[in-house]
Formats: structure tokens, C-alpha cells, sequence
């Protein structure tokens, strides 16, 4: 099929039709540089070459044809390739068109600024159809730095409010923080891109690459994410409790959480060691906690006495004792078992209840058993050393032997004779 293309009338006698019908040639699509099609024949569209996109005109009715699916009228390009017709060269964009606003706005206030302006924007970089000035470097730094610096006030703000919420506990506080700061930070982040004008159907491929990205090289960062969100939704583990851990020798020691981050959490044991956990490690490994329900801890201290002492005169002592060490609590009180027949003594468990474990528990120990020393020294209570019976049996190579030993030291006083 031939369509007219008008190039300065609108409309085509029927000799101006036939000379177009020579000079007819392939039209291409304006939006896609694609061959156009005819939508009623299938075949490529031919027509009179033009400078630039217009209407196609049906050449039976000379009217403008509507695009079936859209309803709009049909644009083309003639295919410059079989032609010498020259096409309008294209102009570059810019990368961002809030700066172009921008600069208009500024020149129309003062001149002198507009030069200036003007001439930021005069120093520019063009790749393709794309140009980037230095006033359009200026503008994109400039709303990137507003953006943050808006973002990190009201992070801010935010987290003096959430601080004299007295109806939140820690672990809520703490989950609302995180989550304030993810939604500041995700609409300062959108709403600059909005400022500088970039078309969010460009980042396409970035988004694609992007999301690729996240599911191999942050997959484990986003996992310590979302886990740390988890522990403070079901408050599991939050800011203050004492857990249980076991350093890379195996050796296992406890701390108290000082914070839940978005990657670990810190744990600070009584040596002013500083453990960083990964929130995933929390989410899928037991995990001892000290205080989860109860800040209450029982503690033992192991203490072995003589089988011929005074076994309820020695238990009173340890009570003694365990009662007069300050942290030890009152009500549940202190307790003694006795816990097994030793091979040198009998031993007993004294059991302590405490509150704080954060504040340690072998100070607690060392209290109960330096109390314990002096009572037992005023009261005659033995604490054993090792002992062990020694049976020999009697022989002929024993007796020489004792012999050969009783003529050692028969000699020996001889010569001290």
C-alpha cells in the first residue's frame, strides 16, 4: 500500500498522488525506527519522503489514518537509507530536566546568577543523545545532599519521640526506630529522584541488575535484616538481656546485648569484650537467654568438707555465708545441698539467687567462699586435701628390699657415730 505524506499542504490532487506513488518509500515507525505496517494488509507502508513525523494520509480519502488499537493518528518517518532526503538532526536532552526549570527560574530573577548559570551549563559532556553539564552535576548534588541531610533530621526526630514514648518498652522501641528510619530513608530516596527528574523507567535494567545483585552478594546481608527485625518483633532476644555464648575456642562465656544493629548484635561480656553476632546465627542457633522471662538467676558454689567434721554445723555456716554476701536475694533464700560422698571429702552446693547477672557472677562466688574460709577457721571445719591408702603386699623381692634399706641406715648412723 502507498500513503501520501503532505509536506507543506494538507491535502493531494491525484497527479500530485501519482508523482508520490514514484517517488514512494519505505516508511518506518518514529517511536521505534521499525518498519510501519499496514494494519489492514500486513505489508510495509510506502510514501513521500518528509523532514520530520506526520500524519498518513489514506490516499483514496486523503484523511488522516487512526492507529486501531489507539485511535490515534498514524506517524512516519520515511527510511533515509533508500533516500536523500536529510533528516532533521536530533537535539541532545539533558540528564536531568528539573535543572533546565531551574535555571530558567534563576535567570528570570537575576541576570547576573543566570550568566552564570548559563555558563555552568555552557561546560558540558555529550554521550549520544544525552548531555550532562557541570550545572546539571551541580543541581544533582545539591538535591542529593538536601535529601540526606532532610532524611538524617527526621531519623532524628523521630527517635527523640519514640525516646519519651514511656508505653514502649526497649525491643518496640527499637523495631519502631528501624522501621521509621527504612521508610524516611525509602521516600527521601524517591523523592529525590523526583527532584532531579529521572525517569524511573531508565533504572529499568539498573533495577534488574540491582536485584540480582541482592540475591547473590546481599543475600545474607538482607537475611541479618530481616532476622534482627524478627528478634525484636517476638522479643526473644532485646537490648539488656543476658545470653550465653561460646567464643571461636569453644569456650563458653555470657554477656549482655548492648544493641541489635542491622547486621549483628553486640554483646559485651565482663571482660569489656565486644561480640558481634550475626542476627541470622541468633534466628537459627540455640540461644541461652539469662533474662528472657525473668531477670532471676540461680547460681551455685561448690564447697567440700572433712568426713569428720560436723556436717549441720557446716551447713549452717554456708548458709551463713551465702546470706551475707549483699546480691545474694532474700526471698527465694539461699540453699544447701549436699551433693555426692567424695573420694577425699563430702560435697556440698550452695545455691544463690541473684538479679543482675549482668554485673557478673564469680564476684558473687568469691564473696560466699571468703566468708566461708573464716567461718570454717572459727568453727574448726577441715577442708580435706587429697588422701590416699597406700597396701603393700608382702613378697621375698619386699623383704630384701626393707633389708637392703635397714643396712642403709644402719651404716649411715655408724658413720654419723
Amino acid at each position: 500500500m502507498t500513503a501520501s505524506l503532505p509536506n507543506s499542504v494538507t491535502e493531494m490532487g491525484s497527479d500530485n498522488q501519482a508523482s508520490a506513488s514514484a517517488d514512494a518509500v519505505p516508511l518506518l515507525d518514529p517511536s521505534t525506527g521499525k518498519p510501519l505496517i499496514d494494519p489492514e494488509t500486513g505489508e510495509q507502508m510506502m510514501g513521500v519522503p518528509a523532514r520530520e513525523a506526520v500524519p498518513i494520509l489514506d490516499p483514496e480519502t486523503g484523511e488522516a489514518m487512526l492507529d486501531p488499537e489507539t485511535g490515534e493518528p498514524l506517524l512516519a518517518l520515511a527510511d533515509n537509507s533508500e533516500t536523500d532526503v536529510p533528516l532533521p538532526d536530533v537535539e541532545p536532552t539533558t540528564a536531568l530536566s528539573s535543572s533546565d526549570d531551574l535555571r530558567e527560574a534563576v535567570t528570570e530573577r537575576s541576570e547576573t546568577i543566570g550568566d552564570i548559570v548559563t555558563t555552568l551549563d555552557s561546560w558540558a559532556l555529550e554521550v549520544g543523545s544525552m548531555r550532562v553539564s557541570l550545572w546539571d552535576a551541580a543541581v544533582s548534588i545539591g538535591v542529593v545532599l538536601l535529601a540526606v541531610a532532610i532524611a538524617w533530621g527526621l531519623t532524628r526526630l523521630s527517635r527523640r519521640g519514640l525516646r519519651r514514648a514511656s508505653k514502649l518498652d526497649d525491643s518496640q522501641r527499637l523495631l519502631a526506630e528501624k522501621l521509621i528510619t527504612i521508610i524516611i530513608w525509602a521516600v527521601a530516596f524517591l523523592i529525590g529522584i523526583d527532584l532531579l527528574g529521572i525517569d524511573l523507567t531508565a533504572l529499568a535494567v539498573f533495577s534488574g541488575a540491582f536485584g540480582l545483585a541482592i540475591g547473590f552478594g546481599l543475600q545474607k546481608t538482607f537475611g541479618n535484616l530481616i532476622a534482627g527485625i524478627i528478634l525484636l518483633m517476638d522479643k526473644s532476644i532485646k537490648p539488656g538481656d543476658v545470653i550465653a555464648i561460646a567464643d571461636q575456642a569453644g569456650n563458653e562465656t555470657f554477656g549482655q546485648i548492648r544493641k541489635i544493629g542491622i547486621r549483628a548484635v553486640s554483646i559485651t561480656t565482663r571482660d569489656e569484650r565486644e561480640y558481634l553476632i550475626p542476627n541470622e546465627n541468633l534466628m537459627i542457633n540455640q540461644v541461652e537467654n539469662w533474662s528472657y522471662s525473668s531477670r532471676r538467676v540461680r547460681m551455685q558454689v561448690h564447697v567440700g568438707i572433712s568426713y569428720a567434721c560436723d556436717m549441720k554445723l557446716a551447713q549452717e555456716l554456708m548458709l551463713e555465708a551465702a546470706r551475707s554476701c549483699p546480691r545474694v536475694l532474700e526471698t527465694p533464700g539461699p540453699s544447701v545441698w549436699m551433693a555426692e560422698y567424695g573420694d577425699s571429702s563430702v560435697n556440698f552446693a550452695i545455691h544463690c539467687w541473684i538479679t543482675d547477672p549482668e554485673l557478673g557472677v564469680g564476684n558473687v562466688r568469691s564473696d560466699v567462699l571468703n566468708k566461708l574460709w573464716d567461718l570454717f577457721q572459727e568453727n574448726n571445719i577441715e577442708i580435706p586435701f587429697p588422701q590416699r591408702d597406700l597396701n603393700l603386699r608382702d613378697n621375698a623381692q619386699f623383704q630384701q628390699l626393707v633389708a637392703a634399706i635397714a643396712q642403709r641406715m644402719d651404716g649411715t648412723e655408724k658413720d654419723g657415730n
